[in-house]
């Protein structure tokens, strides 16, 4: 959540629909080393994969491709494309060559879909939705199985045929859960489980059925948060683990049965980035001076193994590397020992940005539009390259897909950079 949250088209095609069944079958995909196999043959030479919901296909913030090309100098990264999309915060998922955004005009949303590599729109669907504070979507579309799934700031979400943008279904979550919203609007990225799409609204979310937009569960009308559900494995169960305002609850994603639940209250019921799981512990964090923790999953109620306010995340959230928590401590970049919560090293001035990782590198873009690429390294910090690539106020952390690196700003500016390695 982003909160105030070629014809190597054959093996790009072939990869996209990889990554569809994968983000389907979330819950039972197991493959074999066949499967693996191929999927390796056919994607490993252009060492490209898509990026088809909020963070990414494990949604962690992690990108698997390798030998981008990170030799620009001061100037930047070629820039491909720029486009209007409207205000607002939402991300951008790429799957199958097209890219996929929402944004408002002042009195609609729309969900674009546009050319990957050239920025052409393909096909657009607006519906009426106020601006709110901090105008705009904050939630990022999934796209999976020839659908693409979103959820508007005041809690209404639709499904739209990937092809062409044609309506499937429409639910107003919000008023038929009369869930109180928070405070900032919805912001959480709907998360596909198997048959199911979850979203955070509510006191532990809903779950409707992808195919008809369906009630399958729904928890009560309690105020959500800004994070977006996160799928896990600890302890052999798998669950969803929402962030809402009053703390962390994982559900069974079947049928939402509560496993365990953790209080984490905050000023305002701020609870925006989502919660990083490594084993069978979890790392949550808010701002506003509250910090950050992680928690051991041990029964209906998780062990805190530390607390501290060494790591504070406002909304963007972190990536966990080799043990090493990075990420935007309120305005400074930081990293962070997952295991004890103690620093290891800061920089300052990065403002609200947001980062990722690939490459072994951190990709970094700063609140003024500053895009800065770091080694993933504990030891300290160690700045690769920067540059000022975007102007105007950057809350969304970028995104590589296929190459290429996504970059928005508040005002609505989307702009694609080559990071494709030289032919």
């Amino acid at each position: 959540m982003t909160l105030p949250h070629c014809t190597r088209a054959a093996h790009r095609s072939c990869c996209a629909r990889t990554e569809d069944r994968r983000l389907a079958d979330l819950w039972a995909w197991a493959p074999t080393a066949c499967t693996v196999l191929v999927v390796l043959v056919l994607c490993s030479a252009a060492r490209a994969a898509d990026w088809p919901q909020w963070r990414g296909p494990a949604r962690n913030g992690l990108s698997s491709e390798t030998g981008l090309n990170w030799a620009w100098g001061p100037a930047g990264p070629r820039r491909l494309w720029t486009a209007q999309v409207g205000q607002g915060f939402s991300s951008v998922a790429v799957s199958g060559g097209r890219l996929y955004t929402m944004g408002n005009d002042g009195s609609r949303d729309s969900v674009f879909c546009l050319d990957a590599l050239t920025g052409r729109q393909i096909w657009r669907f607006s519906y009426a939705c106020g601006p709110g504070d901090y105008e705009g979507p904050r939630a990022t579309p999934t796209v999976a199985g020839g659908r693409v799934y979103t959820l508007s700031r005041e809690g209404e979400a639709h499904c739209l045929k990937a092809a062409n943008g044609q309506l499937v279904w429409r639910r107003d979550l919000r008023g038929e859960m009369r869930a109180e919203p928070p405070r900032w609007g919805f912001a959480g990225s709907p998360l596909l489980a198997g048959s199911l799409v979850l979203y955070n609204v509510g006191t532990a979310g809903i779950a409707v059925n992808a195919g008809t937009g369906k009630t399958v569960w729904a928890s009560g009308p309690r105020q959500a948060g800004y994070a977006s559900p996160v799928p896990f494995t600890a302890g052999g169960k798998r669950g969803v683990a929402l962030f809402v305002a009053w703390g962390i609850v994982a559900v069974n994603p079947e049928d939402g049965r509560p496993l365990w639940q953790h209080p984490w209250e905050t000023s305002f019921g701020v609870n925006a980035a989502d919660p990083i799981f490594s084993g069978d512990q979890v790392f949550i964090s808010s701002d506003y001076g509250r910090g950050g923790a992680v928690l051991r999953i041990s029964g209906p109620r998780p062990q805190r193994v530390w607390e501290n306010r060494e790591m504070k995340n406002h909304f963007n959230s972190c990536v966990l590397i080799g043990g090493s928590l990075y990420g935007n401590d309120e305005n400074t970049l930081k990293c962070v020992d997952f295991r004890t919560g103690a620093e290891r090293w800061r920089l300052r001035g990065i403002g609200k940005g947001g980062l990722i990782a690939a490459d072994g590198r951190l990709v970094v873009l700063s609140e003024r539009g500053e895009l800065i690429v770091a080694s993933a390294t504990p030891e300290r910090y160690q700045e690769l390259a920067r540059a000022r690539i975007m102007r105007g106020e950057c809350w969304t952390h970028p995104v590589i897909a296929n190459g290429v690196l996504y970059c928005r700003t508040r005002q609505g500016e989307l702009a694609a950079f080559d990071l494709r390695p030289a032919r």
